[in-house]
């Protein structure tokens, strides 16, 4: 098995298993190492290959939790019937426990056209569907925008609310959109999103902040409570 994984500066961690009967580590706890090792920061995405023709396979129990606890964020390359794709660790554990003490870095991914907005603090806030994020210091990172990447913020709250009940003021639209346009906005991009569902109106600001004070709300927002 091999393994591979992206962090947030773009660079990319390699490893490989050596199997032996008496057994041991996973190639995605091995890339993970190599990855600490390297100094990286939080993962973005990461993805295993066998060898013999077995081509992607998705990680076991024991590394999908190591995954979620360590880098909560990470996107897991994954096969379907219609190819690769990418799903979010939480999709591949959905009810499983997570480590309150992990202390893990949080990401929060942008479109990179909002990089300048986010950047001058014209852009404070976004609206969420089934993301969660929870208040505490986070990368922003800004994805396939190989010039910028990332900016160190914090986020600094989380509100939830109906879709079809949001106004300009609570998603604090500047004059050029309306929330009816937001809306229609946001069920285009989250495909099937229902008038009824909840989202979450995130604020941030643009700044550093110590990590570790966000270990116990990211275990609430991933567990769902």
């Amino acid at each position: 098995m091999a393994a591979a994984a992206m962090d947030t500066a773009g660079r990319i961690h390699e490893a490989v298993n050596v199997y032996h009967f008496t057994g041991g580590a996973c190639a995605e706890l091995v890339v993970l190492g190599a990855a600490a090792a390297a100094g990286a920061g939080p993962l973005v995405t990461i993805a295993a290959a066998g060898d013999q023709g077995r081509g992607l396979i998705p990680p076991c129990g024991r590394c999908g939790q190591a995954l979620l606890d360590l880098h909560p964020d990470v996107f897991v390359a994954v096969p379907t019937g219609a190819g690769p794709t990418l799903r979010p660790i939480r999709k591949l554990l959905p009810d499983t426990y997570f480590f309150p003490d992990a202390a893990a870095h949080r990401i929060v991914r942008f479109h990179k056209r909002y990089y300048e907005a986010i950047a001058t603090a014209r852009k404070t806030s976004t609206v969420r569907y089934d993301d969660p994020i929870a208040p505490c210091p986070a990368t922003f990172l800004f994805e396939d925008d190989d010039a910028h990447r990332t900016l160190n913020g914090t986020v600094t709250s989380v509100e939830h609310h109906r879709l079809d009940g949001l106004t300009a003021a609570q998603t604090r639209l500047d004059g050029g959109t309306s929330s009816d346009e937001l809306k229609t906005g946001l069920q285009s991009h989250y495909p099937g999103l229902s008038s009824d569902a909840g989202v979450e109106i995130v604020t941030f600001t643009v700044e550093g902040g110590d990590p570790q004070s966000c270990r116990e709300g990211a275990g609430r927002q991933l567990s769902g409570n």
